[in-house]
């Protein structure tokens, strides 16, 4: 099937808008039976976009829930935007941001391993060998 560009007026403000091949494609993929009946900016006016500047909870006016609690690692006390279940560590930014932090170590071992396995450093080795040599880290 072909699909050319198409001139089409939108429902709100009356102007043309142009319902081009791409979109068309768009549509045909998503089985859409109808065409689009207004033009995006009237179409984004009518949806509210333009009227939030940010995402998530806060910008659909929820506030985000903040527990005051204790470290679990160094016994400072901190607040987190969750509420913390009953035998689970709760860290603070601090911490939470040096556990999550990766090793460079790690990194350097992988080359290493998967160099001994290839026997020297120029020749190639199939990447399942690389994946399990990484793996090993």
């Amino acid at each position: 099937m072909e699909f050319l560009d198409r001139l089409l007026t939108c429902a709100d403000c009356g102007g043309e808008f142009i319902f081009t091949a791409g979109e068309q494609l768009f549509f045909f993929d998503k089985q859409f039976k109808n065409d689009p009946k207004r033009c995006k900016p009237c179409k984004s006016k009518r949806s509210g976009v333009g009227l939030k500047t940010g995402t998530g909870p806060a910008a659909a006016g929820l506030s985000r829930t903040e527990t005051r609690t204790e470290c679990s690692e160094c016994g400072v006390e901190t607040t987190v935007p969750f509420k913390p279940t009953q035998g689970r560590p709760v860290l603070c930014r601090q911490c939470f941001q040096s556990k999550r932090a990766p090793t460079t170590g790690a990194l350097v071992t992988a080359a290493a391993t998967a160099e001994m396995v290839a026997g020297s450093p120029g020749e190639r080795i199939p990447a399942s060998i690389e994946l399990l040599a990484a793996s090993r880290v």
